[in-house]
């Protein structure tokens, strides 16, 4: 039995919601991320873990700076010295063009001692101190990577993109099929990037580049295959029942908006066994993110309330955002300045925005053609529909009727 570690989706260099941290001089989001790659590290290590495989995506883009390099470089050559370590080439990791290299590019370059890449569809065998396992690399298909055949580009659009499936169906048989060949008794593990029919969504839709390709779960659902292992989508998903094979999402590792405020975060814990692995979804720490809503219509203290709002809650270590709802008459009783030293004081990260959600009266109840009715018939209208008793309307219509007469209307 193979003990592997999946993640995917690192994204070091998310900024959302951070500030610059004076004592590193990095913002504080790209130290959330670090902090959740130390954490999967050191699980790693301490379960004894076998083989590591990121299934892409290490950076926001593909061009980070040299400090997230370095951050990144420092965490892989650490955990290489415990076990190998394959990195797959994700979508956010490809340069722009088929003529430049990848942010991963450079470790095979140095050849750095236990660091698998994978950056073309082959097979890849990897022993470890637990035996020999056989790894699948299938990283994110670009047409101008794949298609280098003329003749793909003089087809309608609908038939290049047909013909582009049909060639990326047929690299994932013909891995499969090299998988098949590999001596018996050792595990088979496909690691892929890119997004396969029936996946749930989450918010990688805000940080995709470019068009996105659809892969056939058929095409991954093979014998062969003792676990796939996938990035490209940030939620985490199993796409098979417990009866075939594995075919996991890990998701990312960190959150990186309030779309993905209730999902919980982590990688995979695998044991690798032919035709018999068994795995589990491990969480992490990741940043919390928190939106708070209070309906204060109606109420006879809303800056009580919304301040009762935030006491109840747990805010502690997390990006804050707040919704108030508020009858127009109350908007100035309710001070932001207030509500957001209230939740600072209760320990939140980073309030994001603090929303005054301002209940109006839709000028249409005065009626379907206000034009036509007289100033004083309108001010009638306006007093019927802010439920106004009849004794204060007439009241105020008296007032109004004698500001009326003195108005110059030309």
């Amino acid at each position: 039995m193979i003990r592997m570690l999946h993640f995917a989706d690192f994204h070091l260099g998310m900024e959302n919601y951070g500030r610059v941290d004076a004592e590193s001089g990095l913002n504080s989001r790209v130290r959330d991320f670090l902090k959740r790659l130390d954490e999967v590290f050191h699980y790693a290590r301490h379960n004894e873990v076998d083989l590591v495989v990121f299934a892409g995506d290490a950076f926001k883009n593909r061009t980070p700076n040299p400090t997230l390099q370095r951050e990144f470089a420092r965490r892989i050559r650490q955990m290489s010295d415990y076990c190998p370590v394959v990195l797959l080439v994700g979508n956010h990791d490809l340069a722009a063009t088929v003529t430049r290299a990848s942010s991963l590019e450079i470790y095979d370059t140095l050849a750095v001692p236990g660091v698998v890449l994978g950056d073309d569809y082959n097979l890849h065998t990897i022993p470890t101190k637990s035996g020999t396992a056989y790894i699948g690399t299938a990283p994110y298909p670009v047409k101008a990577r794949i298609l280098d055949d003329k003749e793909a580009y003089t087809r309608t659009v609908q038939e290049a993109d047909d013909y582009f499936k049909l060639t990326i169906s047929q690299m994932l048989t013909e891995l499969a099929d090299k998988a098949r060949q590999a001596p018996d008794g050792a595990p088979r593990v496909l690691v892929g990037h890119f997004t396969v029919g029936g996946a749930r969504f989450g918010s990688e839709r805000e940080v995709m580049l470019g068009s996105d390709v659809m892969v056939s779960l058929g095409d991954l659902d093979d014998s062969a295959w003792d676990y796939v292992a996938l990035g490209h989508i940030h939620k985490h998903q199993c796409l098979t029942n417990g009866k075939r094979t594995p075919i996991v999402y890990s998701g990312s590792l960190e959150r990186i908006d309030f779309g993905e405020e209730g999902e919980p975060k982590g990688f995979c814990w695998v044991e690798l066994e032919r035709g018999q692995t068994r795995w589990r979804f491990q969480t992490v720490g990741s940043r919390p993110f928190l939106t708070l809503r209070a309906d204060l219509r109606e109420s006879p203290d809303p800056m009580g309330e919304a301040l009762n709002v935030i006491y109840r809650a747990d805010v502690e270590g997390a990006i804050v955002r707040m919704y108030l709802q508020l009858d127009a008459e109350d908007e100035g009783r309710v001070e932001s300045r207030r509500l957001y030293a209230a939740l600072y004081e209760r320990g939140a990260n980073m309030v994001t925005t603090i929303k005054k959600e301002i209940a109006r009266e839709d000028r249409a109840r005065l009626g379907d053609l206000p034009e036509s009715l007289t100033p004083l018939q309108l001010v009638e209208r306006y007093f019927a529909a802010r439920g106004t008793s009849r004794e204060r309307t007439e009241q105020l219509l008296e007032r109004a009727k004698s500001i009326f007469e003195q108005a110059d209307w030309s």
